[in-house]
């Protein structure tokens, strides 16, 4: 046999068996990851999970449900509401509007609208992309109310700025509803026909769009949240039930409420990876680290991603987003060519927003376990109340670190919790006991000191109202003192 012969077998036997240390490597993979997301949704977890190593799926899977009335699953078909993941496909339509020549990233805001005002006028598109305008982020209204782009524009320039353009970043929703209008002017289409023809399409991307769907509905997974008040999970429906059903969109728009699945985010980042809807140089620009987002200089704002790097020195280019309801992630670390897409439609607290990056540890980290996403903190704090006198509330931080599996130290839960149940009692019960119990745990925060206050004013107990209200204001709490007054001047 010669030589030639004898490399052509031992080059086919090493493929072989690389390939099946590759595909068992991965089926142990999944097979982690799938009994981290299988225990979580035992305690409530819902949504679609999508991981790729090397360019091979790991993993594509529902879980939870869609639709709880109907029992429809979530799949990888599934379409969810993506928040802020949205605002890559915003920058990534301005760049292709780069490409084609029409615009420059230096433009400034007077150059597309005669109205701006002075302060505003220097405002450039790259620092609109990387939100270094200096815009507020309180500037626009609530995402679902109604509101011409006309109103928006007169929002925008009206506002006052936190910072000269330029100098500071900020995160600001309004910067990519601004971007969402410059890029209808310059195109002559609106916002989710450019995005089709020039991003979607392009991607082989037929589950995803802003507002115009062309899929079942039935496709479309419920957003659920846990009502505090009445103590149950309720349906809060679809986002396009709560989008205007008009083009009067204009505080949603461009900066989050895209629809997508987690097949379709994996269409896009090939596309992105091979160039097809971006040229290579183009997808630099667009990864490329402009400004820091916090002090530590550990992550990275570019146009539409976030940049940070990992424990071993790789590039992780990502983008998170919400609703307040669903919450999507999208993490690709480029450089080990890992891919990671989590949506879901069920907000069980803190540890929904992890999930993506504890998957990323345990590809990375063959010994590492996360525990699973426990069960939502109020409904666990509900279910205590029920099998429970108040005289044992002092045994809830105790049941709750247990079952939450970290330490409680949130002053807002109990806070809540108290205004619930204050407003269906009328005698002493849990509402003041757990306000009691918060200011123990928290004694130096005003604001509960105030919220107890309020609780003892309306059982009448003026003399301990006094007491919490005195001890607010002492606390720096000023909005106690004119309670506090009033009472004061009955004695």
């Amino acid at each position: 046999m010669n030589s030639s012969i004898k490399s052509l077998i031992f080059a086919f036997i090493t493929f072989l068996t690389l390939n099946s240390f590759s595909q068992n490597t991965n089926k142990q993979l999944f097979n982690r990851i799938d009994t981290y997301l299988k225990l979580s949704e035992t305690n409530g977890f819902s949504g679609a999970v999508l991981v790729s190593k090397k360019g091979e799926i790991v993993l594509s899977q529902g879980y939870g449900w869609a639709d709880r009335k109907n029992k429809i699953p979530n799949s990888p078909s599934t379409v969810f509401n993506i928040g802020s993941v949205t605002k890559q496909f915003t920058a990534s339509a301005i760049l292709k509007l780069v490409e084609q020549g029409k615009i420059k990233t230096s433009d400034k805001l007077s150059t597309y609208f005669a109205q701006t005002p002075i302060d505003k006028s220097d405002i450039t598109i790259h620092q609109l992309l990387t939100h270094t305008s200096g815009i507020s982020n309180r500037t626009g209204g609530f995402r679902y109310d109604e509101a011409s782009k006309k109103q928006f524009l007169k929002d925008f320039f009206e506002s006052e700025l936190q910072s000269k353009p330029g100098t500071k970043h900020l995160y600001a929703n309004a910067n990519y509803i601004m971007l969402t209008a410059i890029i209808e002017i310059v195109s002559g289409q609106t916002y989710n026909s450019f995005l089709n023809d020039f991003l979607f399409v392009p991607s082989q991307m037929n589950s995803t769009g802003y507002k115009s769907i062309n899929f079942s509905t039935e496709r479309l997974a419920h957003g659920y949240y846990y009502n505090r008040n009445d103590e149950q999970w309720e349906d809060w429906g679809t986002t396009q039930e709560h989008l205007p059903y008009n083009n009067n969109h204009w505080y949603s728009i461009g900066k989050g409420d895209i629809h997508s699945t987690i097949e379709d985010l994996y269409k896009w980042n090939i596309a992105l990876k091979n160039n097809v809807v971006l040229a290579s140089n183009t997808k630099l620009v667009q990864e490329t680290s402009y400004v820091a987002e916090n002090d530590k200089k550990t992550s990275f704002y570019a146009y539409g991603w976030a940049i940070s790097q990992s424990k071993r020195g790789t590039k992780i280019v990502a983008h998170n987003g919400s609703n307040g309801l669903y919450f999507a992630d999208f993490v690709r670390f480029v450089d080990d060519d890992v891919v990671i897409i989590y949506i879901t439609n069920v907000f069980l607290g803190p540890e929904s927003e992890y999930v993506a990056r504890e998957i990323g540890k345990m590809i990375f980290d063959s010994n590492y376990t996360p525990s699973p996403i426990s069960r939502n903190i109020y409904e666990l704090s509900s279910e205590f109340m029920k099998t429970n006198p108040s005289s044992n509330s002092e045994k809830i931080p105790d049941f709750l670190q247990k079952e939450l599996g970290r330490e409680f130290n949130d002053h807002a839960i109990l806070n809540r919790l108290g205004f619930s149940r204050l407003k269906k009692e009328d005698k002493p019960d849990w509402a003041l006991e757990l306000f009691k119990l918060n200011v123990k745990l928290f004694p130096k925060d005003g604001n509960l000191w105030d919220s107890l206050g309020e609780a003892y004013l309306k059982y009448n107990m003026n003399d301990e109202a006094i007491k919490s209200y005195t001890k607010a204001v002492e606390l720096g709490n000023e909005s106690s003192r004119k309670v506090l007054n009033e009472l004061l001047k009955k004695e």
